[in-house]
């Protein structure tokens, strides 16, 4: 039976400059059941990257509250929220984020390096990834020598290593062109068929159109669902 693995009960995030108050999300009410698809539209300034940074424990909410698994994660300290993103939590964002002076094999490695895997566990875990990211042939080659596309599948191949049960991505196909744009979008669909829950910030209605459910955000609310 599902279950809510995300549940946001009054989720406000306010940002202060001076005397100056700029709501970017407001008292949103809004569950996310394990193995969901998610979209999260809307125009710039809706609200809806705040939201992400807040689901990814990266930005605390200033009221509200957020609880993943059933544990209430609002007011985490900085250590343990950097705890929960390594096992819980896998990131894929627009501008890949990898390390130029990494191979792809030792950037997709590179969350394991301290945990407590072994040796054997790690190498199975990136070799298991890149042959679902179709990067077998690219795992000696440096980001430089790679197309958009292989970038981003390396960056999501680096996100699921860990394996986490949440996947936030970030207007992943962004920089890339329809085709490898396709591609992304459709391994994502693949992870979400195996149990990933997949939360995915976009403009895009083809991009959104791969998802399970769709909500539409305006000055930082729920204007509309579509199932």
């Amino acid at each position: 039976m599902k279950h809510p693995i995300i549940e946001m009960k009054g989720l406000s995030k306010v940002f202060r400059m001076f005397d100056v108050e700029t709501t970017a999300v407001d008292h949103l009410d809004l569950e996310i059941e394990s193995g969901d698809f998610l979209a999260i539209m809307g125009p710039s300034g809706c609200g809806k990257s705040s939201l992400l940074n807040m689901l990814g424990l990266i930005d605390r909410p200033s009221a509200g509250k957020l609880y993943i698994d059933g544990q209430d994660v609002s007011a985490l300290d900085d250590k343990t929220a950097a705890n929960w993103r390594k096992h819980r939590i896998g990131f894929v964002f627009q501008s890949f984020n990898l390390i130029d002076e990494l191979n792809v094999y030792e950037n997709i490695e590179l969350p394991l390096i301290y945990t407590k895997r072994s040796s054997q566990e790690k190498q199975e875990l990136v070799e298991e990834l890149l042959e679902t990211m179709r990067l077998l042939h690219r795992k000696h080659h440096f980001p430089y020598q790679l197309s958009g596309g292989q970038k981003q599948r390396v960056a999501m191949a680096r996100a699921m290593v860990n394996q986490p049960n949440i996947l936030l991505a970030d207007e992943p196909t962004g920089n890339l062109d329809s085709q490898a744009g396709e591609e992304i979008l459709e391994l994502l669909t693949e992870l979400n068929s195996h149990g990933t829950t997949v939360i995915l910030v976009t403009h895009s209605d083809r991009d959104a159109s791969y998802a399970k459910r769709i909500i539409r955000m305006r000055d930082g609310a729920i204007a509309q669902e579509v199932w």
